[in-house]
């Protein structure tokens, strides 16, 4: 295993923060890309990185390793470092507000108009040319703050690979993942291995999170050379939400960490036995039928219904308690569908959403993930 350092650009003079990836296997044949807590704040993925550096290194140490493999154990050293009276706050930078799991910088015409001239009729080598200019894209681009520099090292760490897992958690939550549409057909098996209750699909979410930068480019390219040069869709890019944010547990994460490895030796990265694929708990729904429980008014939240189950249209899943009048708001689930994830929060904000199922058929348009 090889650990290199990556220094972000410096936002103040006697500061600057470094990114840590280690890197196990070879380059040329097959690459996975793994991060954890991009939200820095999201913990449960950084132990699971904790327990996948132990495999990584025994299995490289028993030269099992096929493919490369680069693990970034702690994906956002500038969200970790923001507190504010002894509150963790990872998920928006402090100086801008911006999420750091969105805008990640767009390159994609930039690298197939230097791809072009190099195209044929061959998918394999299309691959090899199409990933050799996004990262010289990637790396030739802007990054005029630290957080644009954190950005632009992660898509150079990850944009021409294979397999990209991000891991995530939500506040309270059943395992769940997020995708693209077109990856969906090699994301089952991940959800297989990882025991997903649901997968939400969707074909460009809005804001350009981190998994979308990823995988989207190839299916854009192929809508952009079809008729003329085949691209597949080469990249595998998926959300991984380890359920919620205090399922900080050895076992858990061991489990968790061992059914990443399981897959990625069903995918060709690790030599030996492949285990067998387990029976799918889950299916694949669309993110525009994810639907958001709001609290309409203020109050004391409390739920009647645990994540994980399933509910139907008009399920009361939670109440919202006025504490001076005692008004009791119920707030209902708008479809049948799985009730996978829920706040931690017991106080809501008027307007605050506090909940969200997953529904069969596509219902919402715009921007589909949350701020």
């Amino acid at each position: 295993m090889q650990i290199q350092k990556h220094l972000l650009l410096s936002p103040t003079p006697g500061t600057q923060r470094e990114l840590i990836s280690l890197h196990y296997g070879h380059a040329g044949g097959p690459k996975a890309y793994i991060q954890a807590s991009l939200h820095a704040d999201e913990l449960p993925g950084m132990l699971v990185a904790h327990h996948l550096r132990l495999k990584l290194n025994a299995l490289q140490a028993a030269g099992r390793i096929a493919g490369e493999i680069i693990l970034v154990p702690m994906a956002n050293p500038i969200g970790l470092s923001q507190y504010a009276l002894h509150m963790h706050l990872g998920r928006f930078e402090a100086t801008s507000g911006e999420n750091f799991n969105r805008h990640y910088p767009d390159q994609i015409e930039a690298a197939a108009l230097a791809a072009e001239p190099q195209l044929n009729a061959d998918a394999a080598h299309n691959v090899q040319i199409l990933r050799q200019e996004l990262k010289k894209a990637v790396n030739a681009a802007l990054a005029d703050t630290e957080l644009k520099s954190l950005r632009r090292t992660l898509m150079a760490l990850s944009c021409d690979a294979d397999i990209v897992l991000d891991l995530h958690c939500d506040a309270q939550a059943v395992m769940h993942l997020y995708t693209e549409t077109p990856c969906w057909p090699e994301c089952e098996a991940l959800a297989a291995y990882l025991g997903a209750r649901v997968t939400l699909l969707a074909q460009d979410s809005g804001d350009n999170p981190f998994d979308e930068a990823c995988s989207q480019v190839w299916w854009k390219w192929a809508q952009r050379f079809q008729g003329r040069f085949p691209i597949p869709q080469a990249c595998l890019a998926v959300t991984v939400e380890l359920r919620g944010a205090a399922d900080v547990e050895h076992g858990m994460a061991e489990a968790d960490a061992q059914n990443i490895i399981d897959f990625l030796a069903h995918r060709g990265l690790i030599s030996g036995d492949v285990p067998a694929m387990p029976a799918a708990v889950g299916d694949a729904r669309p993110l525009a039928g994810c639907m958001p429980i709001k609290a309409e008014t203020a109050g004391l939240l409390t739920f009647l219904r645990q994540a994980g189950e399933t509910v139907a249209a008009g399920d009361v899943l939670a109440h919202v308690i006025c504490p001076l009048t005692a008004q009791v708001s119920e707030l209902k689930s708008p479809v049948d569908g799985l009730f996978f994830a829920r706040d931690f929060v017991r106080f809501a904000s008027a307007g605050m959403k506090v909940g969200k199922v997953a529904g069969r058929e596509a219902l919402r348009t715009g921007k589909l993930l949350g701020a």
